[in-house]
């Protein structure tokens, strides 16, 4: 399969997933968002305390987590433009200068706009080979349709080059073809392969039609999906549409998962809990929390509290917000 500039319209950003119906899936768990609008708000006072957790005799980390984590990304961003007023200076700029470490990426990524946040995580990820499978697919997975376009927009406007050139460049194969497809950009080559039939079945079904085609190929063939996969692919493509598969599943425990991954690593894996935490925090991140207890028989936020270490352990916890027994 190949993708030629010529056949591509115009505005290729308004065409990406507009029908996609993977990323709809989570908008069900709008309400199960441990981070909800504070009630509350104050934009002044907020904005006064972070100017005095950063001017004072050294640097008051927790006034900086207390607001950050319990403020919705719009209030955030609501006092950022406050600081600004107030001060004549960038509020990330400032903050970025008094913090370091974990803690410093965490309140960088609080305070970017969430298309920001997600471009930028993408963007590292495809020039990251290491990464480029498995945060591309959660972000091209997991958001919705808005969301993503919204994604891409940023993408092109912050790199000066379209989100699927850059998958284009930086990926080849069936993997190619799969992301090219999430994000609505694939043209297709006459006759394809039998492995190429498995990316339009993927992506452009919606999810309640695929677990329902998922389930029908168990019974026809005795053999989970998943194993048919780890079968027929292998390296990056199998790793890509099992990932794919889970989020059809179950998104909540797909993600549940990941962290559970990230978390056993021999250091945790901070880019992966801090990316999963702030992007699902104010969405199902209630719901994933459930799933990681039912799975692992621990709660999230022990593990947290075993695994994370230094200054950036209470925003994460604060993030996760509560135990579950």
């Amino acid at each position: 399969m190949s993708v030629t500039g010529g056949k591509m319209a115009p505005s290729l950003t308004q065409e990406i997933l507009s029908h996609l119906g993977l990323a709809s899936k989570t908008a069900a768990w709008g309400t199960l968002g441990t981070l909800r609008t504070f009630l509350n708000f104050s934009v002044d006072k907020d904005a006064q305390r972070l100017l005095r957790a950063i001017t004072g005799q050294g640097v008051d980390r927790s006034a900086i987590v207390d607001v950050l984590t319990n403020r919705s990304r719009e209030q955030r961003q609501l006092i950022s433009r406050n600081f600004q007023e107030r001060t004549q200076q960038d509020l990330m700029k400032s903050l970025q200068a008094a913090l370091s470490g974990n803690l410093e990426r965490i309140v960088m990524a609080l305070l970017q706009p969430t298309a920001q946040f997600d471009a930028q995580e993408l963007r590292t990820a495809l020039k990251a080979s290491d990464s480029a499978v498995d945060v591309a697919i959660e972000i091209l997975a997991t958001r919705t349709p808005p969301q993503l376009q919204e994604c891409l927009a940023v993408y092109k406007h912050n790199f000066q080059v379209e989100a699927v050139d850059d998958i284009t460049s930086e990926t080849s194969g069936i993997l190619q073809d799969l992301l090219l497809a999430l994000a609505k950009a694939l043209q297709r080559a006459e006759g394809p392969s039998r492995e190429e039939t498995w990316v339009p079945v993927f992506t452009q079904r919606n999810p309640e039609h695929l677990i329902r085609v998922f389930d029908q190929y168990q019974r026809s063939t005795g053999q989970e999906l998943e194993e048919a996969v780890q079968n027929r692919f292998h390296g990056d493509a199998q790793v890509a549409l099992l990932g794919l598969a889970s989020v059809i599943k179950n998104t909540p425990l797909y993600f549940a998962d990941k962290l559970h991954q990230a978390l056993q690593e021999t250091e945790p894996n901070y880019q992966v809990l801090i990316r999963i935490l702030i992007s699902r925090c104010e969405t199902d991140l209630l719901s994933i929390r459930a799933e990681f207890r039912k799975k692992f028989g621990k709660s999230l936020y022990s593990s947290l509290q075993d695994a994370v270490k230094g200054d950036c352990q209470s925003a994460l916890l604060a993030l996760c917000r509560a135990e579950d027994m």
